[in-house]
């Protein structure tokens, strides 16, 4: 008889968290069969091998390690990053590691390079990133990031060392942030200085309009 897995056993099997086979199930994508009688979602040996068969098949096993800064100015870190993350695969043992340069800033969720990571971590290509510091994939928002990456059986890998965050791009980005935020402060005074114009001006042709009457 074929051996059942409860949903914990059966993500692991999979590469991904329970969560992920909840939502797969929710969506019809890959349902269990049918539950126990108790409600517990179960899962055959030759289901989950069938699945990642045919994942194995669709898409391949890759390890990819991201390097980031943020102007040609800093291509010196950018080995440097480089040669720090090669010698921590090494030490982990991961093979075929795929290394992903990028130069760009981390307020810019365009770059080429995140995009197209981020596409091939959504078709499940991705089991392994490998990042020298959280602030290299992106200045806000890596947890979500994270949450995105573990939903489909992407594993982080953070090495975490402030010295491979440049201090003087974090100066650069917070003065990005606030230039943002002024140029909007700006246009909203505009806004107002021309609507308090406005607003005076239909004030004026009415109190015309009365005394004419």
């Amino acid at each position: 008889m074929d051996t059942m897995l409860k949903t914990g056993a059966a993500a692991r099997r999979l590469g991904v968290t329970p969560k992920t086979l909840q939502r797969w199930d929710r969506c019809g994508t890959f349902s269990p069969l049918p539950r126990s009688p108790t409600g517990l979602r179960l899962y055959s040996e030759a289901q989950i091998s069938e699945r990642i068969g045919l994942r194995s098949r669709q898409a391949p096993y890759r390890i990819v390690a991201y390097c980031r800064v943020s102007s040609t100015a800093q291509k010196p870190d950018l080995r440097n990053q480089r040669r720090i993350l090669e010698e921590f695969c090494t030490a982990r043992g991961l093979a075929n590691v795929e290394y992903m340069d990028e130069i760009g800033g981390g307020l810019n969720f365009k770059r080429r390079g995140l995009l197209e990571l981020t596409d091939a971590i959504v078709r499940g290509e991705v089991r392994i990133l490998v990042l020298a510091h959280r602030d290299r994939l992106t200045r806000f928002g890596y947890e979500w990031f994270e949450h995105l990456a573990q939903e489909h059986g992407c594993e982080l890998l953070v090495l975490n060392q402030d010295r491979l965050s440049p201090e003087q791009e974090m100066v650069q980005d917070m003065m990005t942030i606030v230039h943002c935020f002024s140029s909007r402060l700006y246009g909203l005074r505009n806004y107002r200085r021309q609507l308090n114009a406005a607003l005076n001006k239909d004030a004026q042709h009415a109190s015309v309009a009365l005394h004419q009457a």
